[in-house]
């Protein structure tokens, strides 16, 4: 601890230490630039001296600060989850961070991390902190004692190395290689290489040079992205485990960085298949929990074929919902159905006629424009107008794609809870596997349009996840039957 502390200290303040060594190094005494060093590094082992914590029946609490002291106090009943990390420095020293989530969004600073743990008390410590889940085990549940690794229970869903072939399917490369252009234009990069002899010679090159120049920077450009992507995900996901012992969900994974995260299932309320239009194209997805007082993208899988995502979902209900007899309400198992592959019921003619005509706004705008510009006395190519043509079939095929996309089903419970599944969206279409117990509210809504289409919007509230899952362009006579049949009694009597 006392060298971890030292060391972290140290590098968050990299750029005024560099600045500091410039300073002695022109001032010709370069003993100066130590003394920051040395301040940083003996407030690093100062915060050793006055950190502690306490964990006593009721609340855990952790005391910390050097000049102004502060200490943080969680009921143990509040703790949701139980987050462990470990960078390489941790990990060659056999240390930990260990991270407490209660549900409620803590200002940078303000969260409930013990730094530099003896990784040997990490599975006891967070046995400890998690014993309260036990109470909402179903009897016949076997509930690990409190000095067993968290890490006992069913795999429910394993990393395998031939997944790194999807990571260049979504926008991650994108956003990390972004970034690294944009820095480099900012020192000149550009101006570097538009003054190169290279770029220089372009002018004088025929158009199939330039062509040929042209996509061979793509081509560069999707290369690098993509081995971004996969560096990214290889770092992130290597050795994925996700294992259910009935009352937690415990996810491992982490190349450099390890990461452990132990989440409380009684506040598990469904999962969200996550399908981009380019995971989808590869027959892939993602997995999310909707987790209350979770992060609303809690992800168990990451991208993955479409088949290993439906069977870690599958498992996840089977394996936590379990016969009681004695509570109706309690979860229960679905046999005969997985809720990933189930058909969904269409929204009909009228919601098909809504994607199609919202497409055509654009295609209207683009050829009002070029009109526009005509009649002015603009001259406009006659190839020109074969881009409205092009456009327009791109926009149908959108549409047409986001209203297969659109649909719905009620899953009633019989031993278990009844399920809400609704599916959306296109670009990034989310499939939404939500359980009646979790619902705290509806919302019906309906614009303008919605009302001369006979359509409406009903929005189911919970304290999960994103707070509100919809269903979109649902005829409206259909609208209260959907709330009777999900959450039976909640419109009331008349």
């Amino acid at each position: 601890m006392l060298l971890v502390y030292p060391v972290t200290e140290i590098v968050k303040y990299i750029p005024v230490l560099l600045g500091t060594i410039i300073v002695g190094t022109t001032s010709g005494n370069p003993l100066w630039s130590l003394i920051p060093v040395s301040l940083v590094a003996a407030f690093g082992v100062a915060r050793w001296f006055t950190t502690s914590y306490r964990i006593d029946g009721d609340h855990v609490q952790l005391r910390s600060g050097i000049v102004a002291r502060r200490t943080l106090s969680v009921p143990r009943p509040r703790i949701r989850s139980v987050d462990v990390e470990a960078d390489l420095l941790h990990r060659v020293l056999g240390l930990a961070v260990l991270a407490i989530g209660t549900g409620n969004q803590a200002a940078k600073g303000e969260e409930f991390k013990l730094d530099a743990l003896d990784t040997s008390r990490i599975p006891t410590l967070r046995a400890e902190l998690l014993s309260h889940t036990a109470r909402h085990a179903p009897e016949d549940v076997q509930v690990s004692s409190p000095d067993q690794s968290a890490e006992s229970g069913v795999e429910i869903g394993h990393w395998q190395p031939a997944w790194v072939r999807y990571a260049p399917l979504s926008l991650t490369g994108l956003a990390i290689f972004a970034p690294i252009v944009g820095l480099a234009g900012q020192y000149g990069l550009i101006e570097v290489i538009s003054k190169s002899s290279a770029v220089q010679g372009l002018g004088d090159d025929s158009a199939a040079g330039v062509t040929i120049v042209i996509v061979g920077l793509t081509v560069l450009s999707l290369v690098l992205v993509s081995l971004a992507a996969c560096a990214q995900y290889l770092a992130t996901w290597y050795r994925l485990r996700v294992l259910d012992n009935g009352t937690t969900l415990h996810l491992r994974h982490g190349l450099f960085t390890t990461r452990q995260i132990t989440l409380d299932l009684a506040r598990f309320r469904g999962a969200t298949l996550n399908e981009p239009l380019l995971l989808r194209a590869a027959h892939a997805a993602q997995l999310e929990m909707i987790m209350t007082g979770e992060n609303p993208r809690q992800k168990i899988l990451p991208q993955a074929p479409r088949t290993a995502v439906e069977q870690t979902l599958d498992e996840l209900l089977r394996t936590r919902r379990r016969p009681n007899p004695e509570n109706s309400t309690a979860p229960q198992p679905i046999t005969g159905t997985t809720l990933g592959t189930i058909d969904l019921h269409l929204h009909g003619p009228a919601a098909r006629r809504r994607r199609y005509t919202r497409a055509a706004w654009p295609v209207g705008g683009i050829i009002v424009a070029m009109l526009a510009i005509t009649i002015a006395g603009g001259h406009l190519p006659a190839w020109t107008w074969t881009l409205p043509v092009v456009f327009a079939l791109i926009m149908a095929a959108l549409a047409e794609d986001r209203y297969r996309g659109l649909g719905h089903r009620v899953l009633p419970g019989t031993t278990g809870p009844t399920w809400l599944i609704t599916r959306r969206g296109s670009l990034d279409r989310n499939r939404d596997c939500l359980e009646a117990p979790g619902i705290i509210g509806w919302t019906v809504r309906q614009t303008f349009w919605q009302r001369r289409a006979g359509l409406a919007t009903v929005v189911a509230a919970t304290a999960a996840g994103k707070k509100a899952y919809s269903v979109v362009d649902i005829p409206i006579e259909q609208a209260a039957e959907l709330i009777e049949t999900v959450t039976p009694g909640r419109l009331g009597k008349r």
